[in-house]
């Protein structure tokens, strides 16, 4: 079995608070067509969505960033045709709320992994430079084996956006995919 990280795609992260714009616009199909075609396969899906808290000053991204993915607010809700591909299989998904870069910070997602068996995991998701890169990060010191679909991960920074796509094949062992190579 394999898992499917799909890495915080909503609204605040698409075209919200904290947009990564035209670019998350862009993958918007690939990443809900990935969920669909994992969910359906049979493999474990997670669905890690950051959750900040109204006004939190202890937090450290308060420091960094607007305020989104709020508890209760519409940003947080999924983006899209992602909406609709959890909405149809949302019994064979797993909705894990993050507070950290890492989706394996502080979540039982690790725990959730090793139950069922699973060494490898594939990452999508916003912000390539970010909150992939730092997934990818934990997971590679965990053990895990990597995989990202380039054209399905999309970052507020270009720069960023490419430097992680190279970090993840040359730092972490990562198999760098596009969703039209065989799996």
């Amino acid at each position: 079995m394999k898992s499917l990280i799909v890495i915080d795609f909503t609204n605040d992260f698409v075209d919200g608070n904290l947009p990564v714009g035209q670019e998350a616009v862009a993958i918007e199909q690939t990443v809900a067509d990935l969920t669909k075609r994992y969910a359906e396969q049979g493999d474990y899906v997670v669905m890690a969505v950051d959750l900040h808290e109204k006004d939190d000053p202890y937090h450290p991204e308060a420091k960094l960033f607007p305020p989104h993915n709020i508890r209760g607010t519409a940003g947080r809700h999924l983006y899209g045709a992602l909406a609709d591909a959890y909405d149809t299989h949302k019994d064979q998904i797993y909705w894990m709320d993050k507070t950290r870069y890492s989706a394996f910070c502080g979540t039982d997602l690790d725990q959730k992994l090793r139950e069922r068996g699973i060494k490898e995991i594939s990452l999508l998701g916003v912000c390539t430079d970010i909150c992939v890169l730092h997934t990818a990060v934990d997971a590679y010191n965990l053990g895990y084996s990597i995989k990202v679909y380039e054209d399905a991960v999309a970052s507020f920074n270009p720069e960023g956006h490419r430097w992680a796509l190279s970090h993840f094949q040359n730092s972490l062992g990562a198999d760098v995919v596009s969703v039209q190579e065989k799996d």
